[in-house]
């Protein structure tokens, strides 16, 4: 791997990878089998670096050069895959033994694969844990009970390190009811830290060199045997994630905000729901639901119904059994003969020739049922949407000011409470942000005085 380090200044500084550079040069240093020996004989200090000292060469001038690494770099470099063992867990006896492992560690990296898009109703069917010697894929779907691993989830001393949990958490609790305690977001904490590339791929690329294979983002995790490759694949999500974690925090602790990543890391595990769920309501979420007359959405509701329970049958995601444009195509036509079907550019001929008579059902079925209305949503008063403005274009400057997203300064649902219940003192802000305390006292006063300014202007 090869490191290239910059600087115009004859100051120390610490470059954005946690390494240290005495004067002018541009340093091309290339992690050799001499200088991985040289950084494993090098005993960490207190602060967690390594000091390496020796000369580099740039151009005609010598330096003499003392390069400070991090711990956590080093060991990301140097945790080959090849080296670090893999375990596959599919038996009930080997999970309890993984699951006491897992228990005595104090950081372990997660992950998760399903298959989304293969399925109706999609399942976890991997789960990778890593630790700092080990990456572990438990099969889910050869395991009937995972409450072995309740007690790894929710604990407080365990640090479980996910990238963009969100989902990850809301598909482990969906089917195995796992509670979630001590949590680190790498994708999170790369956007506190003002990152525009946050994925995972681009974190590993720009820490470790790694470039990851994307060719099983989209693979079928619910088939087995899982190909070699794929296994490959599903450990590299996890393997480099505590090494990640450790760059990220030490980040994170010399720009001054991880007290602020703490409060979003605490606010991940709280109030996780199952949104996967699909309800007959769900057709007003196609594109031009909305704007159909009633009528004209009854009959798409009835063709939504005949899809989900064609997807259900057939074990597969709605969107392989007809398109969410064929459908609005459809009730927008209302076709009286399978015919006119073949004429829609949105459907082709064998669909047309599978479903044409049952189709016709339900566009009949549709066209006697009662009209249906979009939910009505109440708007909210003029000065509620005059405080959300105000706090919105706050927010944006702020964040523009500090470098960062304009929801990693206030996120939306803590802007939107604020704008409801207008606080009009300390206190009552207070009671508004509570689960967001950092964000209270940085910028509760700025807050206030946002609040204040649009009351003014309203009275006027």
């Amino acid at each position: 791997m090869i490191i290239s380090l910059v600087t115009a200044s004859r100051r120390r500084r610490r470059g954005s990878l946690g390494v240290t550079w005495p004067n002018q040069a541009l340093w091309r240093v290339e992690w050799s089998s001499e200088i991985a020996t040289s950084v494993l004989a090098a005993p960490p200090r207190d602060d967690g670096f390594i000091l390496l000292i020796g000369d580099y060469v740039e151009n005609i001038l010598v330096f003499p050069v003392i390069v400070k690494i991090s711990c956590a770099i080093i060991r990301g470099m140097l945790s080959s895959l090849k080296n670090t063992e893999l375990v596959w867990v599919d038996q009930p006896e080997k999970l309890k033994a993984i699951a006491n492992e897992l228990a005595a560690e104090d950081i372990l990296a997660v992950d998760t694969e399903s298959n989304s898009l293969y399925v109706y109703q999609e399942q976890v069917c991997l789960i990778q844990f890593s630790t700092r010697d080990k990456d572990i894929l438990v099969d889910t779907l050869a395991l009937p009970d995972l409450s072995p691993l309740d007690a790894v989830f929710a604990s407080h001393k365990i640090l479980k390190v996910f990238h963009a949990a969100e989902y990850d958490l809301i598909c482990l609790f969906r089917d195995y009811g796992f509670q979630f305690d001590f949590l680190f977001d790498t994708m999170i904490a790369a956007r506190i830290l003002g990152y525009t590339r946050i994925g995972l791929g681009a974190l590993l690329e720009k820490y470790f060199g790694i470039q990851m294979e994307k060719k099983y983002q989209r693979a079928n995790w619910g088939k087995r045997p899982v190909k070699p490759e794929m296994l490959e694949y599903a450990r590299l999500d996890s393997h480099y994630l505590i090494p990640l974690q450790e760059i990220l925090r030490r980040e994170l602790e010399e720009s001054g905000r991880w007290e602020l990543a703490l409060e979003d890391f605490r606010r991940a595990t709280q109030g996780i729901q199952d949104t996967t769920e699909s309800s007959e309501e769900d057709f007003w979420k196609l594109r031009g639901a909305r704007e159909m007359s009633p009528e004209k959405a009854a009959i798409l509701k009835s063709l939504y119904q005949f899809r989900e329970a064609q997807a259900e049958a057939q074990n597969r995601p709605p969107f392989k059994v007809i398109s969410n444009q064929a459908l609005v195509d459809i009730a927008l036509t209302c076709p009286r003969h399978k015919e006119e079907l073949v004429l829609l550019t949105s459907l082709n001929e064998r669909l047309a020739n599978q479903y044409g008579r049952k189709i016709m059902q339900a566009v009949q079925a549709g066209e006697k049922a009662e009209p249906e209305y979009p939910p009505h949503h109440k708007r909210p008063a003029n000065s509620v949407l005059a405080r959300m403005d105000a706090l919105r274009e706050w927010r944006k400057i702020t964040g523009e000011q500090i470098g960062v997203p304009s929801d990693v300064i206030l996120p939306k649902d803590v802007l939107t409470r604020i704008a409801w219940g207008n606080p009009k003192n300390r206190s009552e802000l207070e009671e508004e942000m509570q689960d967001v305390p950092y964000r209270f006292n940085r910028f509760g006063k700025e807050i206030l005085t946002v609040i204040q300014k649009e009351a003014h202007s309203e009275s006027l």
